[in-house]
């Protein structure tokens, strides 16, 4: 009889091994603000200082970051991080983790509209903004200053497209009307 237990009890030993742990969550982020070593090197310090994420690595040139978070709701936690930090990207477009539309934009034309919590650190973030901006119709100037996270854009445009523009050129934004 003892035995038979031992038995059973090795058995399920085994069978409970060999449930499938829960998969990792393998994230990468496409068109992410790096346009110098720093601002690679801060994509990769948040990513790392977020609990649970792993394997990070970032590809300046080809503005990509990819990291290993245990589940969605840390690759999102990840992704909230990069938000604060001022950096946007293209996560794929999956519905379990996603860069949140929290900028406060809504459509239709204005004409100033201040923008802030960008990544903004060097001259050469002033030129990706600025190259980002010009192409939304009608905008006209911006106060954008190296190292200065909130300026304002002017002009005869819409909110929402500008914020779309800052987001796909890697910035994450939220406007003060």
């Amino acid at each position: 009889m003892l035995a038979r237990l031992v038995m059973l009890a090795g058995a399920v030993g085994v069978l409970a091994g060999a449930v499938p742990a829960a998969a990792d969550t393998k994230v990468e982020l496409k068109h992410v603000h790096m346009c110098c070593e720093g601002c690679a090197k801060e994509v990769a310090n948040v990513l790392k200082g977020v609990a649970g994420v792993t394997g990070v690595a970032v590809d300046q040139d080809a503005t990509t970051a990819r990291f290993t978070a245990p589940d969605a709701k840390a690759a999102q936690r990840a992704l909230d991080a990069l938000a604060e930090a001022g950096f946007h990207g293209d996560a794929g477009g999956g519905k379990d983790y996603a860069f949140k539309d929290d900028s406060g934009a809504k459509a239709g034309k204005v004409k100033t509209l201040t923008v802030s919590g960008f990544q903004n650190s060097c001259p050469g973030c002033v030129r990706s903004f600025r190259e980002a901006i010009k192409g939304v119709a009608g905008v006209a100037g911006d106060t954008a200053m190296s190292r200065v996270r909130t300026c304002e854009v002017a002009g005869d445009f819409d909110a929402a497209e500008l914020v779309k523009a800052l987001n796909k050129a890697g910035f994450h934004v939220k406007v003060k009307p």
